[in-house]
């Protein structure tokens, strides 16, 4: 096989992934912060005693088996996310209660490293959380605002 024949073999994206994206970048961040929460909570599940040691704080069954469960939570949320994002009209609810979620994302780690519990390094992860709200209720509000006056809301 040649290198262009190799080249030409490629699999190339979905149709439409690209414009799908330029059309709503918002939209398509979310979408990655999405795919991010869903593949970050499927490894808190197997590997949470590792990233507690990471975020500064003991493992333990006790706090690797809530951890996990954390996680499990993180992957729901996270494609529920994902998949209303991906229909062709995205649940304004959907992403309200995720803007939500996040939020107390950031409120739950934050306390945590306020008490102790965690290492400042978590501090990360809370802001990132928050950034992930704003960006939420934003696009909340966007796409709130369009059904309401397409005569889509209730």
């Amino acid at each position: 096989m040649t290198a262009h024949q190799h080249a030409g073999s490629r699999k190339p994206h979905p149709p439409g992934t690209v414009a799908w994206a330029a059309a709503d970048p918002l939209r398509a961040v979310l979408a990655v912060i999405a795919i991010i929460t869903v593949l970050t909570g499927a490894i808190q599940v197997p590997f949470g005693g590792s990233v507690l040691h990471i975020i500064g704080t003991e493992s333990t069954p006790e706090t690797r088996q809530l951890f996990g469960t954390v996680g499990m939570f993180m992957v729901v949320v996270g494609g529920l996310l994902l998949h209303t994002l991906l229909n062709a009209v995205p649940s304004p609810e959907v992403v309200l209660w995720s803007g939500v979620q996040k939020t107390g994302a950031f409120g739950a780690v934050g306390i945590g490293v306020l008490n102790g519990v965690f290492a400042p390094v978590a501090l990360l992860v809370a802001f990132f959380d928050l950034a992930t709200a704003v960006l939420l209720f934003i696009y909340w509000r966007r796409i709130s605002g369009a059904q309401v006056s397409a005569g889509l809301g209730t």
